[in-house]
C-alpha cells in the first residue's frame, strides 16, 4: 500500500510537467531550420499585436500553423498579418496544389471563406505567404491555400508587383541567407479589373486599401533575433491595392516605422530596443534584383 501511495504522489506531481511539455510543443510546432530558441519559429521576431488563439478575440486571432503564423480577423475575413520564416529548408521540388479552400481550424460557429469567395470579383485569392516560399513538401505547399492566408489583391499587385519581391526575396537564400517575412493589409477598398470594390462574398471579405511587407535578411545561423543589428537589411514595401500600380516593387519602399503608424502594429518587436530604433526608422536602397 505504501508502494502505491508513494506511485501515485509521484504522478500527481509529475502530470502538471508532463502536460506543460505537451503545450509547450503544440506551441512552438516543428518545421524546418526551426530556431533552437522555446519560440514558435515563424514568431521569432515578434508577435506583432500580441495575437492569441482565444475565440473571444475574434479581430486579433492568432493561427499558428507548422507553415506560418497569422492573426486573422474574422470580420474582414482577411489576416491582419501574417509571420514566416524562409530558409533553404524550406524549398524543394513540391508542386504547386492549388487546393485552395475553407479553413476549418477555426472556432466553431465563425464564417469560413470559401475558395470561391472571389470569384467574379476581379481581385486575385493574393496569398500571404506564398507558395512558392513552401515547397518542401505537399503538405507545406497545400497549407498555403487555405482562404485564412489570403486577400483580396489586385491582380497586377499579386501577380506582378509583390511576385516580383517574392521572387527577389527567395533569391536571397542563394548567398547564404536566411529571411524572416511579415506582411499584411490595412484599410478599406481596392480597384481591380473589375473597378473598385469595398467587399465580396455578401460583405464577409473587405477589400484592403493597401498590401505592406516588411524583409528581414539575416546570414543563416541561430538566435536570430539577437543577430539583427543596426547594419541588417531591412526591405519594407507598401503598396496601393490598385490594378495600375507600377510593376517594380522598389518603388513603393518604406520604413518598417510608416507602416506601424498606419496599422498600429508592433513589428520586431523581438529585436533589441536599441536596434529597432535604427532599423526601423531607415528606408532600403539595397539592390532589387
Amino acid at each position: 500500500m505504501h508502494h502505491f501511495l508513494r506511485d501515485f504522489r509521484f504522478f500527481a506531481l509529475a502530470l502538471p510537467l508532463l502536460l506543460a511539455a505537451c503545450q509547450r510543443e503544440t506551441v512552438a510546432p516543428a518545421g524546418p531550420g526551426a530556431p533552437a530558441q522555446n519560440l514558435p519559429e515563424h514568431l521569432t521576431l515578434g508577435n506583432p499585436s500580441g495575437a492569441t488563439a482565444d475565440p473571444t478575440q475574434p479581430t486579433n486571432y492568432l493561427l499558428l500553423k507548422p507553415q506560418y503564423a497569422l492573426s486573422y480577423h474574422r470580420d474582414r475575413g482577411i489576416p491582419n498579418w501574417a509571420s514566416w520564416h524562409l530558409t533553404s529548408d524550406w524549398r524543394g521540388s513540391a508542386a504547386r496544389q492549388d487546393d485552395f479552400r475553407p479553413d476549418n481550424t477555426l472556432p466553431t460557429g465563425w464564417y469560413q471563406v470559401q475558395a470561391t469567395s472571389y470569384s467574379g470579383s476581379g481581385f486575385d485569392r493574393g496569398h500571404n505567404c506564398p507558395s512558392a516560399d513552401r515547397t518542401s513538401t505537399v503538405a507545406d505547399n497545400s497549407a498555403t491555400f487555405l482562404m485564412t492566408n489570403m486577400m483580396p489583391q489586385a491582380p497586377r499587385n499579386n501577380q506582378q508587383t509583390w511576385a516580383n519581391l517574392e521572387d527577389y526575396t527567395r533569391s536571397l537564400l542563394d548567398s547564404g541567407n536566411e529571411v524572416y517575412i511579415i506582411c499584411g493589409s490595412y484599410g478599406r477598398g481596392g480597384t481591380g479589373t473589375n473597378g473598385y470594390a469595398t467587399s465580396l462574398d455578401q460583405g464577409r471579405v473587405t477589400v484592403p486599401a493597401r498590401c505592406w511587407k516588411v524583409v528581414v535578411v539575416l546570414p543563416t545561423g541561430t538566435n536570430d533575433a539577437e543577430r539583427v543589428s543596426t547594419s541588417t537589411r531591412v526591405i519594407a514595401i507598401d503598396t496601393p491595392n490598385d490594378n495600375s500600380l507600377s510593376t517594380t516593387w522598389a518603388t513603393y519602399r518604406t520604413s518598417v516605422d510608416a507602416i506601424e503608424t498606419a496599422t498600429g502594429l508592433d513589428l520586431l518587436s523581438a529585436v533589441p530596443t536599441a536596434v529597432q530604433q535604427v532599423i526601423e526608422a531607415r528606408v532600403d536602397t539595397g539592390p532589387t534584383n
